[in-house]
């Protein structure tokens, strides 16, 4: 039998290489613009077309590359970072694997044109799947412009699974944002089908947080600052009460590279007790520095984990760090014991002889039951009065009060009055005729045939309208509500992608948006169903539930939009509702297809039976 183990050849060991280096055009953006900042470039330009399918180039004033070098980085496990092992512990670039290069070589169409700064000519190479097509000595700026086009062009299977351009444009801008905040000094653009979407010049690290995310993150953040033996710990977070529900805004970086970790992101958020509900994610933007010799970082070719050596120290050091800065920054309540809390304190000092007490007058010869024609003998009866009497007669008729006090509880008592809700059947009786209470402004309680029914109000509500919505995006008959004033709301990069995404199906809800500039919308109107609600809250909350729902429950993007929507747009527990609210709160939840399922899977309605009542009474 013959040999059946052979080695690769290297077009295919590279494709099968780019599997794990370069999964999507966010990961070629990042190792190209990583490369530029390790040439030492104080100005990069990332220029986009199609999502990064079509063309993802980097232009750069860096150092630039010899003919050989430029050959050379195109090789697997080529290098200018490291040159042996131990270097592997002093790392202070963003790349040193070496491989980026060929992976990317191996799956696209390569155009690089590279000069270095004393050169008078430069470089080009094209490359196509690992083949050096052309190699010249060509004209060229000082530093590097390197072109992928095609991406994926010979690996169908990859290209066909890359999803929508919004979504893949989404994962470049979150890879751009991270780079940018890393290196708040460099200057960055980034333009996507010749439209501009970040102007970033060189700056400090708030300025480009605010350049990043927008105007308004300028007075949510806190300062953090940290210097011990073990680390350096720099940065800002966010302020509580601007916390989100879905995660996405927490950036660690170590060494400025940007990181994933659990276990430093459970610190920041433990700062934080008793500060935000247990499903809220603070904003953050923290940086670690740190010997590199007490850290790998070459754990994962993504080059996003890393293990340390004193991990509980860096937890206790960032936990501390946070919760002393939003403590000196008057975001947790402080307790002055310094502070007089005696009485005195609280009334203005008055001389005593000064002070008049008061009194009380009364008739004691009143009698209510006297006829209406006697006078009584005073008339003056219970007035209050630290000056002597008042000389307004008393009102005639005060005995009809019994009267009317008598009608008006018969007349609620009519109202309330109710005939029977059999669930089972839905025999909802007629609305005049139901007798409703509400529950702590949480739930509507209704008697039935067999006992009553506790119905969640705000669950139920959410049930209604997620049906409603369900209805209106398949029909594309959402009824808009126009607004007496447009709002214009400035979304963060990523944010207005996705709205870009979803505006045919928002619009199908009953929305009336339309794109005005870098990252803006102005909204003209709201679904009617919604008109209680902000444009710029209703539209931040609605991108920030579906994105949650996303990432937890992955459904369907019309039935995750009609559930966002549905939750930010119903009625809130804590919520005062009238008897005619509750009445057609009970009407529009029993005409739903689903009345006794709310959107999380638990029970809008509970039944109790008058068995049930009266075996615990009995017991």
């Amino acid at each position: 039998m013959s040999d059946i183990i052979q080695l690769l050849p290297d077009a295919v060991a590279n494709q099968i290489a780019a599997g794990e280096v370069v999964q999507r055009p966010a990961s070629a953006v990042k190792e190209l613009v990583e490369n530029a900042i390790d040439a030492g470039a104080d100005k990069i330009q990332l220029i986009i077309k199609d999502a990064g399918k079509a063309l993802i180039q980097v232009i750069d004033n860096g150092c630039g590359m010899s003919l050989t070098d430029a050959r050379m980085c195109f090789e697997r496990h080529a290098t200018s970072k490291i040159r042996k092992a131990e270097d592997l512990f002093a790392i202070r670039t963003m790349g040193f694997r070496g491989e980026a290069m060929a992976s990317i070589a191996a799956i696209a169409h390569v155009e690089l044109k590279t000069r270095r700064h004393e050169d008078e000519l430069g470089s080009c190479i094209t490359i196509e799947g690992s083949e050096v097509i052309s190699q010249e000595p060509c004209a060229a700026n000082a530093g590097t412009s390197i072109s992928i086009k095609n991406l994926f062009y010979n690996t169908p299977a990859r290209r066909n699974f890359l999803k929508s351009n919004p979504v893949e444009m989404r994962h470049i801008i979150d890879e751009f944002q991270r780079v940018a905040l890393a290196h708040p000094e460099i200057f960055f653009t980034l333009h996507h089908d010749s439209q501009e979407v970040y102007h970033l010049p060189g700056t400090t690290l708030k300025q480009r947080i605010v350049h990043l995310f927008g105007n308004n993150y300028n007075q949510r953040l806190v300062p953090v600052e940290e210097d011990t033996t073990i680390i350096k710990l720099r940065g800002f977070v966010g302020k509580p009460e601007f916390a989100r529900k879905t995660r996405g805004e927490q950036f660690f970086f170590v060494n400025n590279r940007f990181i994933r970790d659990s276990y430093l992101n459970h610190a920041v958020t433990t700062a934080f007790e008793e500060l935000l509900p247990d499903d809220c994610f603070p904003f953050y933007v923290l940086f670690i520095d740190i010997d590199p010799s007490k850290i790998d970082i070459n754990v994962h070719p993504t080059k996003t984990e890393i293990k340390y050596q004193d991990e509980k120290a860096i937890y206790a050091i960032i936990r501390s760090a946070v919760k002393r800065s939003l403590g000196r920054y008057n975001i947790t309540p402080s307790l002055d014991f310094d502070q007089e809390n005696s009485i005195e304190h609280l009334i203005t000092p008055k001389p005593f002889e000064e002070i008049i007490a008061p009194t009380i007058s009364f008739n004691p010869n009143f009698n209510p039951f006297a006829n209406k024609d006697e006078k009584p003998r005073q008339e003056h009866p219970f007035l209050r009065d630290s000056g002597g009497y008042k000389k307004d007669p008393i009102p005639q008729n005060w005995d009809t009060l019994y009267e009317i006090s008598k009608k008006e509880s018969l007349f609620q008592h009519e109202i309330h009055e109710e005939k029977t809700i059999a669930v089972d059947e839905q025999d909802v009786s007629k609305p005049s005729e139901r007798q409703l209470f509400q529950i702590h402004n949480r739930f509507i309680l209704s008697q039935i045939k067999s006992g009553f029914m506790l119905i969640n109000q705000q669950a139920a509500h959410e049930r209604i309208l997620y049906e409603r919505f369900l209805q209106q995006l398949q029909n594309h008959s959402g009824v808009s509500q126009q607004s007496l004033f447009p709002q214009s709301v400035t979304l963060n990069g990523s944010d207005f992608e996705l709205l870009r995404e979803l505006l045919p199906d928002i619009r199908a809800l009953g929305f009336d948006i339309r794109e005005f500039g870098k990252n803006t919308v102005v909204v003209e109107g709201i679904p009617a169903e919604l008109n209680n609600v902000g444009e710029h809250e209703l539209l931040e909350h609605l991108l920030e539930g579906f994105k949650n729902n996303m990432a937890i429950l992955k459904l369907d993007k019309r039935d995750n939009l009609a559930r966002s929507l549905a939750r930010n747009g119903a009625i809130k527990t804590g919520t005062k509702l009238s008897l005619e609210e509750m009445n057609q709160l009970i009407d529009q939840l029993f005409a739903c297809q689903s009345p006794n399922q709310a959107l999380n899977g638990k029970p809008v309605i509970s039944t109790f039976t008058m068995n049930e009542l009266m075996e615990r009474f009995e017991k």
